[in-house]
């Protein structure tokens, strides 16, 4: 005590001591700074921790918003691609004042030797055999079988499918055939020196009163003149998406109408093309009757 109050004296009375004091300070000061080690490891150790817990809790909520956010965005993108799909059947359709109901599609014929595949309309829709289905760019396929809440459809690719169609340049009028391939259809009996090229669009003719006239079909690839041989092969691309489209239009258009008046008064109709079959039967038969005359 008595050494604590002399130090404290000099210390307050004496220059020389301020030296001293400097002197001890640098001895004691890596003393002092040992003394501090474990508490500054300790505050830095729990501001380290805290702030590794708040990071990675962060980085949990930003990975679960980027996923929620990803879903959305997948989620907007499909909807956008299939509001600008409906958009365009109904543009399809519209230009043309038929009537017409939208259909999904549900599967897909397995035999790869068939292209067919299965919509969601049937009988209780009004489905019928025979209605034509186009899509958002060009004409389908027809329907060949109806349910009650289904109907399967021929794709105009499919082998066994044959369709009236017109070169929209010149008018000239073919039968285009699937050829088993979503990407090519032929073109059949073109003679040699018909007037038809690389590109010319091919629409629906109308003339076998299923499909509405007008109806893009398909566009030509190829046409490929054989020496010698009467007819050229001419191959098209349809514009319909055969293997894409998941969304069609079924159309009704208007039934075949009688071209002459009913007769009498039973009601009974007689269709121009009858009465053309009834003309050519008499003529055959006349003209057999006049040979047997002696």
């Amino acid at each position: 005590m008595l050494a604590a109050s002399a130090l404290m004296f000099a210390d307050q009375h004496f220059t020389r001591m301020e030296t001293l004091r400097a002197q001890l300070s640098t001895v004691v000061a890596p003393v002092q700074w040992v003394v501090s080690v474990p508490s500054d490891l300790l505050s830095w150790g729990t501001v380290a921790f805290s702030e590794q817990q708040a990071l990675m809790e962060e980085n949990r909520r930003l990975r679960e918003n980027m996923l929620t956010l990803s879903r959305r965005a997948q989620r907007m993108a499909s909807l956008q691609a299939e509001n600008a799909e409906l958009r365009r059947l109904l543009d399809a359709a519209q230009k043309r004042d038929i009537a017409y109901m939208t259909a999904e599609l549900i599967s897909l014929d397995s035999d790869p030797f068939s292209q067919r595949m299965v919509v969601d309309r049937g009988r209780r829709n009004g489905a019928y055999v025979g209605q034509p289905v186009i899509d958002a760019t060009g004409v389908v396929g027809q329907v060949t079988s109806v349910s009650a809440y289904s109907s399967r459809v021929i794709l105009l690719a499919d082998a066994s499918h044959a369709l009236p169609i017109r070169v929209n340049r010149n008018g000239l009028r073919f039968i285009v055939q699937g050829t088993g391939r979503y990407g090519t259809v032929k073109v059949l009996h073109v003679p040699d020196t018909a007037d038809i090229r690389e590109g010319d669009l091919l629409t629906t003719s109308g003339l076998a009163e299923r499909f509405p006239k007008g109806y893009p079909v398909a566009r030509v690839t190829e046409v490929f003149h054989d020496p010698g041989q009467p007819f050229a092969r001419v191959t098209a691309r349809p514009l319909a998406r055969l293997e894409r489209s998941r969304h069609f239009l079924m159309l009704f258009p208007p039934p075949p109408k009688s071209r002459l008046p009913s007769l009498g008064g039973d009601g009974l109709a007689i269709s121009e093309t009858a009465l053309g079959s009834a003309y050519r039967v008499a003529a055959a038969l006349e003209s057999a009757d006049a040979l047997r005359r002696p």
